[in-house]
Protein backbone atom coordinates (compact mmCIF):
# COMPACT_ATOMS: atom_id res chain seq x y z
CA UNK A 1 0.00 0.00 0.00
CA UNK A 2 2.79 2.54 0.51
CA UNK A 3 4.52 2.12 -2.76
CA UNK A 4 0.96 2.30 -4.41
CA UNK A 5 0.78 5.40 -2.61
CA UNK A 6 4.23 6.86 -2.99
CA UNK A 7 3.20 5.51 -6.72
CA UNK A 8 0.28 7.48 -6.71
CA UNK A 9 1.90 11.08 -5.33
CA UNK A 10 4.99 10.48 -7.92
CA UNK A 11 2.55 10.82 -10.86
CA UNK A 12 0.74 13.08 -9.78
CA UNK A 13 3.74 15.47 -8.79
CA UNK A 14 4.36 14.75 -12.36
CA UNK A 15 1.31 16.22 -14.07
CA UNK A 16 1.75 19.26 -12.39
CA UNK A 17 3.62 21.84 -14.66
CA UNK A 18 7.06 22.48 -12.77
CA UNK A 19 6.66 26.73 -13.19
CA UNK A 20 4.15 28.58 -11.95
CA UNK A 21 2.60 30.33 -15.01
CA UNK A 22 2.23 27.29 -16.36
CA UNK A 23 -0.50 26.47 -13.51
CA UNK A 24 -2.75 29.30 -14.84
CA UNK A 25 -3.14 28.47 -18.81
CA UNK A 26 -5.77 30.05 -21.15
CA UNK A 27 -7.79 27.35 -22.47
CA UNK A 28 -7.86 27.47 -26.16
CA UNK A 29 -10.73 24.80 -26.29
CA UNK A 30 -12.90 27.41 -24.50
CA UNK A 31 -12.27 30.21 -27.60
CA UNK A 32 -15.16 30.00 -30.52
CA UNK A 33 -14.32 29.72 -33.67
CA UNK A 34 -15.01 33.68 -35.14
CA UNK A 35 -15.69 34.24 -38.81
CA UNK A 36 -13.19 36.53 -40.36
CA UNK A 37 -15.75 39.82 -40.82
CA UNK A 38 -16.40 39.49 -37.05
CA UNK A 39 -12.41 39.43 -36.12
CA UNK A 40 -11.79 42.72 -34.80
CA UNK A 41 -9.08 44.86 -36.02
CA UNK A 42 -8.95 43.02 -39.00
CA UNK A 43 -7.02 44.69 -42.10
CA UNK A 44 -9.14 44.69 -44.80
CA UNK A 45 -6.54 43.46 -47.23
CA UNK A 46 -5.75 40.47 -44.86
CA UNK A 47 -9.20 39.40 -44.97
CA UNK A 48 -8.92 39.11 -48.89
CA UNK A 49 -6.22 37.27 -48.70
CA UNK A 50 -7.62 34.68 -46.16
CA UNK A 51 -10.41 34.52 -48.41
CA UNK A 52 -8.09 33.91 -51.37
CA UNK A 53 -6.87 31.19 -49.22
CA UNK A 54 -10.00 29.00 -48.59
CA UNK A 55 -10.41 30.64 -44.63
CA UNK A 56 -14.00 32.52 -43.79
CA UNK A 57 -13.45 31.90 -40.57
CA UNK A 58 -10.64 31.35 -37.49
CA UNK A 59 -10.31 28.08 -35.78
CA UNK A 60 -9.71 28.87 -31.42
CA UNK A 61 -5.82 28.78 -31.21
CA UNK A 62 -5.95 31.64 -33.79
CA UNK A 63 -8.46 33.71 -32.38
CA UNK A 64 -7.09 33.32 -29.01
CA UNK A 65 -3.97 34.36 -30.32
CA UNK A 66 -5.33 37.25 -32.00
CA UNK A 67 -6.98 38.55 -28.90
CA UNK A 68 -3.47 38.08 -26.60
CA UNK A 69 -1.99 39.90 -29.89
CA UNK A 70 -3.66 42.34 -32.02
CA UNK A 71 -6.53 42.55 -29.46
CA UNK A 72 -6.36 43.67 -25.87
CA UNK A 73 -3.55 41.32 -25.10
CA UNK A 74 -1.38 43.95 -27.36
CA UNK A 75 1.99 41.40 -27.39
CA UNK A 76 2.50 42.66 -23.53
CA UNK A 77 3.44 38.87 -22.90
CA UNK A 78 5.55 36.33 -24.62
CA UNK A 79 3.28 33.47 -25.58
CA UNK A 80 3.48 29.49 -25.56
CA UNK A 81 1.30 27.89 -27.34
CA UNK A 82 0.60 24.33 -26.66
CA UNK A 83 -2.16 22.61 -28.97
CA UNK A 84 -2.80 19.52 -30.56
CA UNK A 85 -1.24 19.61 -34.09
CA UNK A 86 -3.70 20.41 -36.80
CA UNK A 87 -5.25 23.27 -34.80
CA UNK A 88 -3.67 25.89 -36.99
CA UNK A 89 -0.96 26.82 -34.88
CA UNK A 90 1.37 28.53 -38.07
CA UNK A 91 -1.55 31.04 -39.18
CA UNK A 92 -1.88 31.73 -35.43
CA UNK A 93 0.95 33.77 -35.61
CA UNK A 94 1.63 34.75 -38.96
CA UNK A 95 -1.53 36.68 -39.08
CA UNK A 96 -1.20 38.87 -35.96
CA UNK A 97 2.57 39.51 -37.00
CA UNK A 98 1.64 40.39 -40.70
CA UNK A 99 -0.93 42.74 -39.23
CA UNK A 100 1.12 44.54 -36.51
CA UNK A 101 4.28 44.80 -39.20
CA UNK A 102 1.58 46.09 -42.07
CA UNK A 103 2.28 49.71 -40.78
CA UNK A 104 5.68 49.96 -40.91
CA UNK A 105 6.82 52.46 -43.35
CA UNK A 106 10.74 51.45 -43.90
CA UNK A 107 11.41 48.06 -44.90
CA UNK A 108 13.80 46.06 -42.53
CA UNK A 109 13.88 43.00 -40.51
CA UNK A 110 11.77 42.27 -37.57
CA UNK A 111 10.43 39.22 -37.48
CA UNK A 112 12.56 36.18 -37.34
CA UNK A 113 10.20 32.72 -37.83
CA UNK A 114 13.19 29.74 -36.48
CA UNK A 115 12.32 25.92 -37.60
CA UNK A 116 13.95 22.76 -37.30
CA UNK A 117 13.74 21.24 -41.04
CA UNK A 118 14.32 23.00 -44.45
CA UNK A 119 11.14 21.59 -45.58
CA UNK A 120 9.08 22.67 -42.29
CA UNK A 121 10.79 26.18 -43.16
CA UNK A 122 9.37 25.92 -46.54
CA UNK A 123 5.75 25.47 -45.78
CA UNK A 124 5.66 28.69 -43.21
CA UNK A 125 7.32 30.39 -45.22
CA UNK A 126 4.07 29.86 -48.13
CA UNK A 127 1.28 30.41 -45.58
CA UNK A 128 3.43 34.01 -44.81
CA UNK A 129 3.67 34.71 -48.72
CA UNK A 130 0.43 33.71 -48.71
CA UNK A 131 -1.19 36.97 -47.07
CA UNK A 132 1.95 39.43 -46.63
CA UNK A 133 1.95 40.63 -49.91
CA UNK A 134 -1.20 41.81 -49.50
CA UNK A 135 -0.18 44.62 -47.03
CA UNK A 136 3.35 45.43 -48.93
CA UNK A 137 5.36 43.39 -46.91
CA UNK A 138 8.21 41.07 -48.24
CA UNK A 139 9.02 37.09 -46.87
CA UNK A 140 12.53 35.52 -46.91
CA UNK A 141 14.00 32.03 -46.90
CA UNK A 142 16.94 31.18 -45.33
CA UNK A 143 17.18 27.11 -45.65
CA UNK A 144 20.41 24.75 -45.68
CA UNK A 145 21.00 22.49 -49.04
CA UNK A 146 20.29 25.79 -51.10
CA UNK A 147 22.28 28.25 -52.64
CA UNK A 148 23.68 31.25 -50.21
CA UNK A 149 24.43 33.31 -52.99
CA UNK A 150 20.78 33.32 -54.22
CA UNK A 151 19.93 33.58 -50.51
CA UNK A 152 21.70 37.01 -49.72
CA UNK A 153 20.75 38.44 -52.89
CA UNK A 154 17.27 38.00 -52.35
CA UNK A 155 17.80 39.03 -48.25
CA UNK A 156 20.14 42.10 -48.88
CA UNK A 157 19.28 44.89 -50.82
CA UNK A 158 22.49 46.10 -52.04
CA UNK A 159 22.83 50.17 -53.18
CA UNK A 160 22.82 51.29 -56.71
CA UNK A 161 25.86 53.39 -58.22
CA UNK A 162 26.46 56.00 -60.68
CA UNK A 163 28.83 55.50 -62.85
CA UNK A 164 31.75 58.24 -62.80
CA UNK A 165 31.42 58.88 -58.79
CA UNK A 166 33.79 57.50 -56.22
CA UNK A 167 32.32 56.07 -52.95
CA UNK A 168 33.90 55.14 -50.26
CA UNK A 169 33.61 52.02 -49.24
CA UNK A 170 33.13 52.03 -45.87
CA UNK A 171 29.65 54.04 -46.74
CA UNK A 172 29.00 51.14 -49.16
CA UNK A 173 28.79 48.57 -46.34
CA UNK A 174 26.34 50.88 -44.08
CA UNK A 175 23.84 51.70 -47.17
CA UNK A 176 23.50 47.69 -47.52
CA UNK A 177 19.55 47.09 -45.84
CA UNK A 178 17.10 44.29 -45.64
CA UNK A 179 15.28 43.40 -48.37
CA UNK A 180 12.46 41.24 -46.08
CA UNK A 181 10.51 42.11 -43.18
CA UNK A 182 9.78 38.79 -42.51
CA UNK A 183 12.42 35.70 -42.20
CA UNK A 184 11.90 32.03 -42.39
CA UNK A 185 15.04 29.93 -41.56
CA UNK A 186 16.30 27.26 -40.23
CA UNK A 187 18.91 27.07 -37.08
CA UNK A 188 21.98 26.32 -39.50
CA UNK A 189 21.57 28.37 -42.14
CA UNK A 190 20.66 31.94 -40.02
CA UNK A 191 23.86 31.29 -38.26
CA UNK A 192 25.85 31.56 -41.56
CA UNK A 193 24.36 34.75 -42.45
CA UNK A 194 24.94 36.08 -39.17
CA UNK A 195 28.39 35.44 -39.02
CA UNK A 196 29.31 36.06 -42.93
CA UNK A 197 26.01 38.09 -44.49
CA UNK A 198 27.48 41.64 -44.74
CA UNK A 199 24.31 43.60 -44.14
CA UNK A 200 22.32 40.86 -42.14
CA UNK A 201 21.30 42.74 -39.18
CA UNK A 202 18.64 42.01 -36.29
CA UNK A 203 19.18 45.23 -34.53
CA UNK A 204 15.20 45.81 -35.75
CA UNK A 205 14.17 42.56 -34.91
CA UNK A 206 10.34 42.86 -32.75
CA UNK A 207 9.61 39.48 -33.28
CA UNK A 208 10.69 35.91 -32.56
CA UNK A 209 8.81 32.80 -33.26
CA UNK A 210 10.47 29.25 -32.14
CA UNK A 211 8.31 26.84 -33.91
CA UNK A 212 8.57 23.32 -32.65
CA UNK A 213 10.31 24.35 -29.45
CA UNK A 214 10.95 21.09 -28.19
CA UNK A 215 13.10 20.11 -31.19
CA UNK A 216 14.40 23.78 -31.64
CA UNK A 217 16.04 23.64 -27.62
CA UNK A 218 17.80 20.29 -28.41
CA UNK A 219 21.74 20.59 -27.85
CA UNK A 220 22.84 20.24 -31.23
CA UNK A 221 20.53 23.26 -32.02
CA UNK A 222 21.23 25.62 -29.05
CA UNK A 223 23.94 27.73 -30.54
CA UNK A 224 21.78 29.66 -32.62
CA UNK A 225 19.26 30.96 -29.45
CA UNK A 226 21.66 32.45 -27.42
CA UNK A 227 23.09 34.09 -30.55
CA UNK A 228 20.27 35.88 -31.25
CA UNK A 229 19.40 36.99 -27.87
CA UNK A 230 22.74 38.16 -27.28
CA UNK A 231 22.46 40.46 -30.69
CA UNK A 232 19.21 41.78 -29.68
CA UNK A 233 20.25 42.58 -26.36
CA UNK A 234 23.53 44.15 -27.59
CA UNK A 235 21.27 46.12 -29.89
CA UNK A 236 19.32 47.16 -26.68
CA UNK A 237 22.23 47.96 -24.62
CA UNK A 238 23.79 50.38 -27.19
CA UNK A 239 20.81 51.94 -27.53
CA UNK A 240 20.35 52.91 -23.55
CA UNK A 241 22.84 55.74 -23.67
CA UNK A 242 20.58 57.45 -25.91
CA UNK A 243 17.66 57.02 -25.24
CA UNK A 244 16.48 60.80 -26.11
CA UNK A 245 18.08 61.00 -29.20
CA UNK A 246 17.92 58.88 -32.65
CA UNK A 247 20.40 55.89 -33.04
CA UNK A 248 21.12 55.85 -36.47
CA UNK A 249 21.83 52.13 -37.96
CA UNK A 250 23.41 52.36 -42.15
CA UNK A 251 20.54 54.37 -43.23
CA UNK A 252 17.65 53.71 -41.17
CA UNK A 253 17.11 55.56 -37.82
CA UNK A 254 15.57 53.26 -35.07
CA UNK A 255 14.06 54.88 -31.43
CA UNK A 256 13.70 52.81 -28.58
CA UNK A 257 12.64 54.19 -25.13
CA UNK A 258 14.23 53.00 -21.83
CA UNK A 259 10.43 52.28 -20.37
CA UNK A 260 9.03 52.11 -17.04
CA UNK A 261 5.88 50.28 -18.20
CA UNK A 262 4.85 47.48 -16.52
CA UNK A 263 7.35 44.61 -16.92
CA UNK A 264 10.26 46.83 -18.41
CA UNK A 265 12.05 48.99 -15.95
CA UNK A 266 15.36 48.60 -16.94
CA UNK A 267 14.82 47.13 -20.47
CA UNK A 268 14.23 48.99 -23.59
CA UNK A 269 11.38 49.44 -25.43
CA UNK A 270 9.67 47.74 -27.20
CA UNK A 271 10.72 44.31 -26.35
CA UNK A 272 11.77 41.76 -28.10
CA UNK A 273 7.93 39.38 -28.54
CA UNK A 274 8.40 36.19 -28.45
CA UNK A 275 6.41 33.32 -29.03
CA UNK A 276 6.76 29.50 -28.76
CA UNK A 277 4.87 26.50 -30.08
CA UNK A 278 4.58 23.16 -30.38
CA UNK A 279 2.39 20.31 -29.71
CA UNK A 280 4.25 19.19 -27.55
CA UNK A 281 5.77 22.25 -25.21
CA UNK A 282 8.79 21.18 -22.97
CA UNK A 283 8.06 21.76 -18.80
CA UNK A 284 11.73 21.85 -18.36
CA UNK A 285 12.50 24.97 -16.67
CA UNK A 286 16.27 24.58 -17.68
CA UNK A 287 15.57 24.40 -21.08
CA UNK A 288 12.40 27.06 -21.13
CA UNK A 289 14.88 29.59 -19.33
CA UNK A 290 16.97 29.98 -22.44
CA UNK A 291 14.19 32.02 -24.02
CA UNK A 292 14.30 34.27 -21.36
CA UNK A 293 10.42 34.76 -21.80
CA UNK A 294 8.95 37.97 -20.61
CA UNK A 295 5.61 37.49 -18.30
CA UNK A 296 4.84 34.06 -20.33
CA UNK A 297 1.40 33.25 -20.91
CA UNK A 298 0.87 30.12 -21.56
CA UNK A 299 -1.92 28.72 -24.27
CA UNK A 300 -2.96 25.50 -24.06
CA UNK A 301 -6.45 23.15 -25.34
CA UNK A 302 -7.84 21.50 -21.43
CA UNK A 303 -5.61 20.59 -18.90
CA UNK A 304 -3.85 17.60 -19.98
CA UNK A 305 -0.38 18.39 -21.53
CA UNK A 306 -0.73 15.50 -24.59
CA UNK A 307 -3.76 15.71 -26.48
CA UNK A 308 -4.87 14.14 -29.97
CA UNK A 309 -6.16 15.71 -32.57
CA UNK A 310 -10.34 15.85 -31.55
CA UNK A 311 -11.52 14.01 -34.76
CA UNK A 312 -8.67 11.23 -34.93
CA UNK A 313 -9.34 7.18 -34.57
CA UNK A 314 -6.51 5.36 -32.96
CA UNK A 315 -6.40 1.48 -34.22
CA UNK A 316 -4.14 -0.80 -32.57
CA UNK A 317 -3.36 -4.18 -35.17
CA UNK A 318 -1.95 -7.38 -33.08
CA UNK A 319 0.59 -9.25 -35.60
CA UNK A 320 2.97 -11.79 -35.89
CA UNK A 321 6.33 -10.30 -36.05
CA UNK A 322 7.68 -12.69 -38.61
CA UNK A 323 5.05 -11.12 -41.02
CA UNK A 324 4.86 -7.82 -39.68
CA UNK A 325 5.10 -6.53 -43.47
CA UNK A 326 1.66 -8.89 -44.70
CA UNK A 327 0.09 -6.71 -41.84
CA UNK A 328 0.63 -3.82 -43.32
CA UNK A 329 0.15 -4.67 -46.48
CA UNK A 330 -3.57 -5.96 -45.62
CA UNK A 331 -4.31 -2.31 -43.93
CA UNK A 332 -3.42 -0.81 -47.00
CA UNK A 333 -5.39 -2.79 -49.19
CA UNK A 334 -8.19 -1.86 -47.01
CA UNK A 335 -7.71 1.49 -46.99
CA UNK A 336 -8.65 1.64 -50.70
CA UNK A 337 -5.92 4.23 -52.22
CA UNK A 338 -6.47 6.67 -49.58
CA UNK A 339 -3.82 9.13 -48.94
CA UNK A 340 -1.36 7.63 -46.18
CA UNK A 341 1.52 8.02 -44.41
CA UNK A 342 3.55 5.02 -42.72
CA UNK A 343 6.14 5.45 -39.98
CA UNK A 344 9.16 3.49 -39.07
CA UNK A 345 11.40 3.63 -35.93
CA UNK A 346 14.51 4.57 -38.60
CA UNK A 347 15.88 5.87 -42.06
CA UNK A 348 17.55 2.56 -42.69
CA UNK A 349 13.82 0.91 -41.82
CA UNK A 350 11.71 3.42 -43.86
CA UNK A 351 14.31 1.93 -46.92
CA UNK A 352 14.15 -1.58 -46.65
CA UNK A 353 10.22 -1.16 -45.85
CA UNK A 354 9.65 1.17 -48.80
CA UNK A 355 11.87 -1.00 -50.98
CA UNK A 356 9.70 -4.66 -49.76
CA UNK A 357 6.34 -2.95 -50.20
CA UNK A 358 7.41 -1.75 -54.23
CA UNK A 359 7.34 -5.72 -54.84
CA UNK A 360 4.04 -6.54 -54.47
CA UNK A 361 2.45 -5.65 -57.29
CA UNK A 362 -0.99 -6.19 -57.08
CA UNK A 363 -1.13 -3.28 -54.67
CA UNK A 364 -2.69 -1.05 -56.71
CA UNK A 365 -1.00 2.50 -55.18
CA UNK A 366 2.39 4.02 -55.78
CA UNK A 367 4.53 3.93 -52.66
CA UNK A 368 7.64 6.27 -52.21
CA UNK A 369 9.87 6.70 -49.13
CA UNK A 370 10.64 10.00 -47.46
CA UNK A 371 13.52 9.81 -44.90
CA UNK A 372 17.15 12.05 -44.04
CA UNK A 373 19.07 10.04 -46.28
CA UNK A 374 17.74 11.24 -49.52
CA UNK A 375 19.40 14.39 -50.58
CA UNK A 376 16.59 17.30 -49.93
CA UNK A 377 15.88 17.39 -53.82
CA UNK A 378 14.62 14.11 -53.96
CA UNK A 379 12.55 14.67 -50.62
CA UNK A 380 11.15 17.98 -52.11
CA UNK A 381 9.98 16.10 -55.52
CA UNK A 382 8.68 12.98 -52.96
CA UNK A 383 6.95 15.48 -51.23
CA UNK A 384 5.36 17.99 -53.82
CA UNK A 385 3.93 14.35 -55.63
CA UNK A 386 2.40 13.30 -52.27
CA UNK A 387 0.37 16.64 -52.52
CA UNK A 388 -0.62 16.47 -55.56
CA UNK A 389 -2.07 13.01 -55.42
CA UNK A 390 0.75 11.27 -57.94
CA UNK A 391 1.80 8.99 -54.60
CA UNK A 392 -0.83 7.75 -51.78
CA UNK A 393 1.56 5.95 -49.58
CA UNK A 394 4.59 7.50 -48.49
CA UNK A 395 6.99 5.82 -45.91
CA UNK A 396 8.97 7.85 -43.91
CA UNK A 397 10.85 8.28 -40.53
CA UNK A 398 10.26 10.47 -37.95
CA UNK A 399 11.88 13.26 -40.21
CA UNK A 400 8.15 14.02 -41.51
CA UNK A 401 6.76 13.66 -37.91
CA UNK A 402 6.69 17.05 -37.31
CA UNK A 403 4.68 20.42 -38.49
CA UNK A 404 4.68 18.53 -42.05
CA UNK A 405 0.56 19.35 -43.40
CA UNK A 406 -0.57 17.32 -46.00
CA UNK A 407 -3.95 18.24 -47.14
CA UNK A 408 -5.96 15.08 -47.86
CA UNK A 409 -3.81 12.54 -45.54
CA UNK A 410 -6.95 10.58 -44.12
CA UNK A 411 -4.38 7.69 -42.60
CA UNK A 412 -1.32 7.32 -40.57
CA UNK A 413 0.02 4.17 -39.52
CA UNK A 414 2.98 3.20 -37.13
CA UNK A 415 4.39 0.21 -38.69
CA UNK A 416 6.98 0.50 -35.46
CA UNK A 417 5.20 1.58 -32.46
CA UNK A 418 7.03 4.78 -31.04
CA UNK A 419 8.81 4.77 -27.83
CA UNK A 420 7.57 8.29 -26.87
CA UNK A 421 4.36 9.51 -25.96
CA UNK A 422 5.55 12.81 -28.05
CA UNK A 423 6.29 10.63 -31.27
CA UNK A 424 2.98 8.98 -31.12
CA UNK A 425 1.43 12.81 -31.23
CA UNK A 426 3.43 14.67 -33.75
CA UNK A 427 2.97 11.19 -36.17
CA UNK A 428 -0.81 10.86 -35.23
CA UNK A 429 -1.05 14.49 -36.28
CA UNK A 430 -0.49 14.29 -39.47
CA UNK A 431 -4.48 13.35 -40.41
CA UNK A 432 -7.33 14.63 -38.33
CA UNK A 433 -6.21 18.45 -39.42
CA UNK A 434 -7.90 21.52 -39.23
CA UNK A 435 -11.25 19.70 -38.21
CA UNK A 436 -11.18 16.97 -40.68
CA UNK A 437 -11.67 13.30 -39.66
CA UNK A 438 -8.31 10.67 -39.81
CA UNK A 439 -7.59 7.43 -38.55
CA UNK A 440 -4.29 6.16 -36.68
CA UNK A 441 -3.42 1.96 -37.07
CA UNK A 442 -0.39 1.12 -34.96
CA UNK A 443 0.90 -2.35 -35.67
CA UNK A 444 2.25 -4.44 -32.51
CA UNK A 445 3.52 -7.58 -31.76
CA UNK A 446 1.65 -9.50 -28.02
CA UNK A 447 4.43 -7.90 -26.11
CA UNK A 448 4.42 -4.37 -26.92
CA UNK A 449 0.63 -4.68 -25.74
CA UNK A 450 0.56 -3.21 -22.41
CA UNK A 451 3.46 -0.58 -23.32
CA UNK A 452 0.89 0.75 -26.17
CA UNK A 453 -1.61 0.69 -23.63
CA UNK A 454 0.36 2.67 -21.11
CA UNK A 455 1.70 5.36 -24.05
CA UNK A 456 -1.95 6.23 -24.73
CA UNK A 457 -3.09 6.70 -20.96
CA UNK A 458 -0.93 9.47 -21.13
CA UNK A 459 -2.91 11.39 -24.20
CA UNK A 460 -6.48 10.42 -21.87
CA UNK A 461 -7.28 7.81 -24.61
CA UNK A 462 -8.04 4.56 -22.68
CA UNK A 463 -9.70 2.53 -25.34
CA UNK A 464 -8.13 2.10 -28.58
CA UNK A 465 -9.92 -0.43 -30.87
CA UNK A 466 -8.65 -3.41 -32.22
CA UNK A 467 -8.60 -3.85 -36.21
CA UNK A 468 -9.09 -7.27 -37.49
CA UNK A 469 -7.18 -8.64 -40.28
CA UNK A 470 -8.60 -12.25 -41.41
CA UNK A 471 -6.13 -14.94 -41.10
CA UNK A 472 -7.18 -15.75 -45.00
CA UNK A 473 -5.59 -12.22 -45.93
CA UNK A 474 -2.02 -13.07 -44.47
CA UNK A 475 -2.21 -16.56 -45.60
CA UNK A 476 -2.65 -15.55 -49.80
CA UNK A 477 0.27 -13.04 -49.59
CA UNK A 478 2.93 -15.41 -47.94
CA UNK A 479 3.95 -17.03 -51.41
CA UNK A 480 4.31 -13.24 -52.82
CA UNK A 481 6.57 -12.44 -49.13
CA UNK A 482 9.05 -15.42 -49.92
CA UNK A 483 9.68 -13.57 -53.05
CA UNK A 484 9.44 -10.73 -52.33
CA UNK A 485 11.92 -11.41 -49.08
CA UNK A 486 14.53 -12.48 -51.97
CA UNK A 487 14.49 -9.41 -53.65
CA UNK A 488 14.71 -7.58 -51.18
CA UNK A 489 18.06 -9.38 -50.01
CA UNK A 490 19.83 -9.14 -53.63
CA UNK A 491 18.72 -5.58 -52.96
CA UNK A 492 20.48 -4.96 -50.19
CA UNK A 493 23.59 -6.92 -50.96
CA UNK A 494 23.86 -4.82 -54.34
CA UNK A 495 23.01 -1.66 -52.64
CA UNK A 496 25.85 -2.46 -49.63
CA UNK A 497 28.01 -3.70 -52.35
CA UNK A 498 27.88 -0.36 -54.61
CA UNK A 499 27.93 1.79 -51.16
CA UNK A 500 31.81 0.02 -50.32
CA UNK A 501 32.58 0.92 -53.97
CA UNK A 502 32.54 4.74 -53.47
CA UNK A 503 33.18 5.02 -49.85
CA UNK A 504 36.75 3.17 -51.12
CA UNK A 505 36.92 5.45 -54.58
CA UNK A 506 36.46 8.67 -52.47
CA UNK A 507 38.73 7.29 -49.58
CA UNK A 508 41.90 6.45 -52.24
CA UNK A 509 41.21 10.16 -53.35
CA UNK A 510 41.32 11.92 -50.76
CA UNK A 511 44.85 10.33 -50.06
Amino acid sequence: MEGMEESRKKRKSESVPVLPWMRSPVDVSLVEECPLELLPCLDPRLNVALQNMGFSLLFPVQVAVWQETVGPGSFERDLCISSPTGTGKTLAYALPIVQMLSSKAVRCLRALVVLPTRDLALQVKEVFAAIAPAVGLSVGLAVGQSSITEEISQLIKRPKFEAGICYDPEDHFQELQSAVDVLVATPGRLMDHINTTKGFSLEHLCYLVVDETDRLLREAYQSWLPTVLKLTHSYDDSLMHHVNSFSAFGSLKTIRGCGVERGFKGKSYPRLVKMVLSATLTQDPSKLAQLDLHHPLLLTTGRRRYQLPEKLESYQVICDSKLKPLYLISVLKNLGGEKCIVFTSSVESTHRLCTLLNFFDDLNVKIKEYSGLQRQSVRSKTLKAFREGDIQVLVSSDAMTRGMDVEGVRNVVNYDMPAYVKTYIHRAGRTARAGQTGRCFTLLCKVEVNRFKKLLQKTNNHFCPLYSVPSASIESLRAIYVSALEKLKETVKSETSRSRKIHFKSSRAGK
